[in-house]
């Protein structure tokens, strides 16, 4: 893994961590977690898609993780770019104000699913550095 590669991997799980934490805190003082959440989430969302760049341009460059294996790097490839997928997700059940397309019917505030992405964010990108680290 290039070591840039993998300092930004770094803070995209920082930064997952400091979304759902963020979330739950909002979650459990029973308020929005304010304007600034959405700063966050256009910060989240750049540094995930730059890391999901960065890492596609390396795999077309040849470039492979030394310590993984073959099911080390499908996994990697998958917890690295499965965020991506999930923030287009979100944003689908934020924008409807419902989540009926997961079988929920009521409404969600629109923060909500952006919280719980960045949680589900946070263990698909802490894995996806443990594999490319060669941990687990």
């Amino acid at each position: 893994m290039s070591a840039f590669h993998q300092y930004v991997g770094f803070a995209v799980v920082a930064v997952f961590a400091h979304g759902w934490v963020w979330g739950l805190g909002a979650w459990i003082t029973k308020r929005g977690p304010g304007e600034r959440y959405w700063l966050w989430l256009t910060v989240a969302q750049v540094v995930a898609g730059a890391q999901a760049l960065l890492g596609i341009v390396l795999l077309l460059m040849g470039r492979r993780m030394a310590t993984a294996g073959a099911l080390g790097d499908v996994l990697h490839y998958v917890y690295g770019l499965l965020p991506i997928l999930l923030f287009v997700f979100a944003h689908v059940v934020a924008r409807a104000g419902n989540a009926k397309i997961i079988g929920i019917d009521r409404p969600v505030r629109a923060w909500v699913p952006f919280a719980w992405t960045s949680f589900i964010c946070f263990g698909l990108t802490s894995r996806a550095l443990m594999t490319g680290l060669g941990i687990g």
